[in-house]
């Protein structure tokens, strides 16, 4: 579907594509032959694709809000065309076919955007009718940059950074047992409710909620980089978040109804999360509320808390005597022998280099820690673009225009604070400015931009 939103011939559009006259969808051919006449293709799903409030039909009354009425709706229909001919065709050897329908909304710019398409097969081989429903549903268009690239740098992370023997392994305190002590914080501390900044901070002691104060968090430490800047980027994703999950659920039962969103959920729960799927503190997803805290937070964690973490590794990591991986011997106080004693007050210093990482080690980890850091001439920075999908919006694309602008003015209010001398930890002699939450960057390794995905 993705490749249809980007790819539609415009001869499909122009000489195939039909106005819809007649709803709900239903094929004309005898059921008793080609199964069930009706079309997966509903009401309520055409109209969670729409949004805004447009509906699709009621009754047989004449309405300006309605799409047919307006002529928005439009079909490329193949279905009771083909159904006929799937059996045989399926005959030919590397050979498939389905009855196919794809349903096009006409949007304020003069173009059709893809809503659905549905394949069938009749009943055949002894097998009931079978349909199969892809949807650019709403909720993908908006998280999809948010993924873009990430099951490529997971691949890479698997095969060159955490596998046996690597990077980490071998330059790491934990050597080979690394990736388990990253399991065992897993299970330990990990929970999705805590993903969220304000209760991030919140949980680990570091603000208590205020409704008085900016953000709505006291913080305990008044000079928190992180927090203070991260609570502007915080509050920005979630109200474009809120405009655009309210844009296409206006109604607050649409969510709760929505069966492929409440399937996304549960997946997320009782299979990504599997061992935890039980967990008290799982926020459920009845209402919009719900669904923009959800969202906010997994948009937060792949693009906010991520350019906190990572792009500032070389910077503050890449001189290995500020943070060494790993230590190769035992501190000298711990029971030392004698003679342990008498070198190290001897020449404190090579004891000293022989408990620092080895030669390799130190380089094998700058030149890590020098690529993780690295934003590629390519990146793509929140806020920065628009993505196709949301520009044939014309509400979401103003809602995005205002996401943008509130990116824009932080960059200026993080510059504003890193040049305040009052601020003793982003300003000062040794004191490295915190750049890490300014949304864009140039290429390279800035120290600074915030990409919409975990990505490379």
């Amino acid at each position: 579907m993705e490749k249809l939103c980007n790819n539609i011939h415009p001869y499909l559009l122009t000489t195939l594509s039909k106005f819809v006259q007649e709803w709900p969808l239903k094929s004309k051919l005898d059921p008793k032959i080609y199964g069930p006449s009706e079309s997966m293709i509903t009401t309520q799903l055409i109209e969670v694709q729409i949004g805004g409030g447009l509906k699709v039909h009621e009754c047989h009354i004449y309405d300006h809000n309605q799409a047919i009425n307006q002529r928005k709706l439009f079909i490329l229909d193949y279905h009771d065309l083909l159904l006929p001919f799937v059996s045989k065709v399926r005959e030919i050897e590397g050979t498939a076919l389905y009855g196919s329908r794809t349903l096009f909304f006409l949007t304020p710019e003069g173009r059709l955007k893809p809503l659905a398409i549905e394949l069938t097969r009749p009943p055949m081989d002894g097998k009931p009718q079978w349909k199969q429903l892809s949807v650019m549903h709403p909720i993908f268009r908006l998280l999809r940059p948010h993924f873009r690239h990430t099951m490529e740098i997971n691949a890479l992370s698997r095969e060159y950074l955490i596998n046996a023997g690597s990077t980490i392994e071998s330059s790491f305190s934990p050597g080979k047992y690394s990736m388990e002590i990253c399991s065992a914080a897993y299970d330990q501390l990990w929970r999705f409710d805590h993903e969220a900044l304000p209760n991030d901070l919140i949980s680990r002691g570091m603000a208590v909620e205020d409704l008085t104060a900016p953000h709505g968090l006291e913080l305990t430490i008044k000079d928190y980089p992180f927090a203070n800047d991260g609570l502007i980027l915080w509050d920005a994703i979630k109200q474009w978040v809120s405009d655009y999950v309210h844009h296409y659920y206006p109604a607050p039962n649409l969510v709760a109804c929505d069966e492929e969103l409440q399937a996304w959920w549960t997946e997320i729960r009782t299979v990504g999360h599997a061992d935890k799927k039980d967990e008290p503190w799982w926020p459920e997803l009845k209402t919009p509320h719900n669904l923009i805290d959800i969202l906010t937070t997994i948009i937060w964690v792949v693009s906010g808390h991520h350019a906190a973490v990572n792009f500032g590794q070389y910077t503050y990591a890449g001189y290995f005597p500020i943070r060494p991986t790993i230590a190769r011997i035992k501190m000298p106080t711990e029971d030392p022998t004698d003679e342990d004693w008498e070198r190290f007050l001897e020449n404190p210093e090579a004891v000293l280099m022989e408990t620092y990482p080895s030669k390799l080690q130190a380089t094998t980890v700058m030149a890590a820690l020098y690529l993780l850091s690295y934003h590629s001439p390519h990146e793509e920075y929140i806020g920065e673009r628009i993505e196709a999908a949301w520009a044939d919006d014309p509400i979401i694309k103003t809602a995005f225009e205002e996401f943008s602008g509130r990116l824009k003015e932080l960059e200026k209010i993080i510059n504003e604070r890193n040049a305040n001398t009052e601020l003793k930890n982003r300003n000062g002699a040794g004191i490295v400015p915190y750049e890490l939450l300014k949304p864009f960057s140039k290429p390279g390794v800035t120290g600074q931009g915030v990409p919409y995905s975990i990505s490379i």
